[in-house]
């Protein structure tokens, strides 16, 4: 009967080892949520905070990659727009060239409108590498950067000891129940191993989650600053992009006007 007991035991813990290492390797990926795992209650409000950092951080992320899409689109579209510009200018240069005198004031306006296109793709020029320099490469880089990973890692780590620390518990209430059950000294001795290696368990993790708060809550907060400055510096530059560009039109169409007013005083 001892034996058949002891024969037990012994696949008991292969198979809290076995369900070890397959929490080990699922829980990689991300930070577990999970309250069920109670160690004690300071352990738990760190669990808690690291949840709320770690959801906190990849949400700026994602939002950061969300910026960076929309400000590529952005310099997608000026791309286009400089290419067609570009075209449509060398078109007005061309007709403005001609040598006709009969319809001057047309060529003088195709002229005119010609120049005022060549500046506006200036304009646009300017506007795409501000978003790259400003908004694309300083959020991308944050997005992806050391700094970040890195702080996750260490949240990831702490959530794979809070799992290694629930299988401890578990083998300790099943040692304890084993002393009740047989008060002999070699599960005494078990018991006190485990309960040892969970002090020393709960010592590690605490030095851990203390770091990996540290270090996500030193991220959060520069993923923030950053990214409202980025946003904010997006605003200022895509404004003043666009009263240059009404500044171009405004005079080219004062000019232009005052050709087609010459042109018509002429016919009267």
């Amino acid at each position: 009967m001892e034996a058949l007991r002891k024969q037990a035991s012994k696949f008991k813990e292969q198979v809290a080892k076995q369900q070890q290492a397959v929490i080990k390797q699922f829980s990689t990926t991300g930070y577990e949520r999970s309250d069920s795992i109670v160690i004690d209650e300071v352990e738990l409000q760190r669990h808690q905070q690291l949840e709320k950092l770690y959801t906190s951080t990849r949400s700026v992320r994602d939002f950061q990659k969300d910026i960076v899409r929309a400000a590529e689109g952005l310099v997608s579209i000026g791309n286009k727009h400089i290419e067609v510009g570009t075209k449509f200018s060398e078109d007005c240069y061309r007709y403005g060239s001609e040598n006709n005198a009969s319809d001057e004031a047309l060529r003088k306006a195709a002229s005119l409108y010609g120049g005022a296109l060549r500046n506006i793709e200036k304009e646009y020029e300017d506007f795409n590498r501000i978003l790259s320099s400003q908004t694309i490469d300083p959020l991308r880089a944050m997005a992806m950067g050391g700094p970040l990973e890195d702080a996750r890692g260490l949240a990831q780590r702490y959530s794979r000891m809070r799992h290694e620390a629930e299988i401890l518990s578990t083998e300790i209430a099943r040692r304890k129940a084993r002393v009740r059950e047989a008060p002999i000294a070699e599960h005494t001795t078990k018991l006190q191993q485990s309960e040892a290696r969970m002090i020393e368990h709960k010592a590690s993790m605490a030095v851990l989650g203390k770091e990996a708060a540290a270090a996500l809550a030193a991220v959060e907060s520069q993923q923030q600053r950053v990214t409202l400055q980025r946003l904010v510096g997006t605003a200022e530059a895509e404004k003043l992009f666009h009263l240059r560009l009404a500044a171009i039109l405004d005079d080219v169409e004062a000019e232009v006007e005052l050709s087609l007013f010459t042109l018509l005083f002429t016919l009267l």
